[in-house]
């Protein structure tokens, strides 16, 4: 979701730009009172949203897997030397942006909870969950999330340290065997087959990247068709183990990623990947995404508090709440992305970062328990 090498790609920034707006729409329509109240205007959206939407983020890790291979494994044999480094520095990448948001997501649970009564309202945080989100651990340690679908980030961690340390592992098993030069695309294929016919349909697996990793792998197995001499050959066996997983089970989250797939393995074929006939705006909403994703659940939360509590109850008006929360999440985001995502973080912003989340998510358990 982070602008890496997709910010010189306009085509796959304007993936991630309706990818990131449909799943704010599709959280907006399951949390808060608003999309209750504005139902009876667009019910068939909403049911759409409710169900569909969520299968968006499969186009996220389609594309991380795409950028991962062109960045790290480009002509599929891997570059990776210093995985611990690479580790580090996706973790401080994904780390400062989120825990800003999350901070913001506390204070703004806390005066959502002053207006109004609601499920879709996290709890007052304690030290151990502080602690688990900022490791990424919240999902495996069972703790409750501070913000919706932040599961994604530790997710996102999940498959990009699998991922290098499976180059890493290819490369250390080539330099030592040079036969094996096929290793790492073996591992890969292996994992993603494992994945979309085991792993990704049972639902224990569902907050391990092992669930995941049939996506993740159809992105980084078409980035590495694309730039193969025997490009049609691989479209029709990725194609192929596509049809074969539905066929076995079909579930719509395989499908999309599937679609998106194919598409990214085009796109790069005839070049369109850095078209600049992409709309600006759009593109620029994806190099945001990340920054948008982070912050659009708590500046809609304050929103649906505030309009249940202060406005009258009315479809139109929910509506038009339902509009503002979608533009005032892409402004915020649009913030922390120039403020934060996209510029060099210094060694002290990443001691002040989590040191601030902890001390600000413990005060306003203090003083919501007073």
């Amino acid at each position: 979701m982070q602008a890496d090498r997709s910010s010189r790609m306009p085509f796959i920034d304007a993936l991630k730009a309706i990818c990131c707006l449909l799943i704010i729409a599709h959280h907006l329509a399951i949390y808060g009172p608003m999309s209750d109240i504005a139902y009876p205007l667009i019910p068939a959206l909403l049911d759409w949203l409710r169900e569909y939407g969520r299968i968006a983020v499969q186009m996220f890790f389609v594309i991380a897997g795409f950028l991962v291979a062109a960045k790290h494994a480009p002509q599929g044999l891997s570059l990776v030397t210093t995985p611990i480094r690479l580790i580090q520095h996706r973790y401080l990448r994904l780390i400062t942006p989120y825990l800003a948001a999350l901070t913001l997501a506390i204070g703004c649970a806390a005066l959502a909870r002053v207006w109004m009564n609601h499920a879709s309202i996290p709890g007052t945080p304690n030290l151990f969950q502080l602690l688990a989100h900022i490791f990424l651990l919240h999902d495996l340690l069972n703790q409750e999330v501070l913000s919706a679908g932040i599961w994604y980030v530790a997710i996102d961690f999940q498959l990009f340290v699998l991922t290098i340390l499976l180059f890493w592992i290819s490369k250390q098993i080539q330099n030592r065997y040079p036969d094996f030069q096929m290793l790492g695309l073996a591992l890969i294929i292996s994992l993603t087959t494992a994945s979309l016919f085991f792993f990704n349909r049972d639902t224990y697996w569902d907050e391990t990247a092992l669930y995941f990793f049939g996506s993740y792998g159809l992105g980084i197995l078409i980035y590495w068709a694309s730039v193969s001499r025997h490009q049609l050959f691989w479209f029709i066996v990725l194609s192929a183990l596509i049809f074969a997983a539905l066929t076995v089970d079909f579930r719509s989250r395989i499908a999309l990623a599937g679609s998106v797939m194919l598409i990214l393995g085009l796109a790069q074929y005839y070049d369109v990947l850095n078209s600049r006939r992409v709309p600006g705006y759009l593109a620029y909403l994806g190099r945001a995404s990340y920054s948008i994703f982070l912050v659009h659940f708590p500046i809609s939360l304050v929103i649906n508090a505030a309009f249940f509590r202060f406005l009258p109850h009315q479809p139109a008006i929910h509506l038009f709440g339902l509009l503002l929360a979608v533009g005032a999440s892409i402004g915020a985001g649009i913030l922390l992305f120039n403020w934060l995502e996209a510029r060099p973080v210094t060694y002290r912003m990443h001691i002040l970062l989590p040191t601030g989340f902890i001390t600000f998510g413990l005060l306003v358990a203090l003083l919501g328990n007073s």
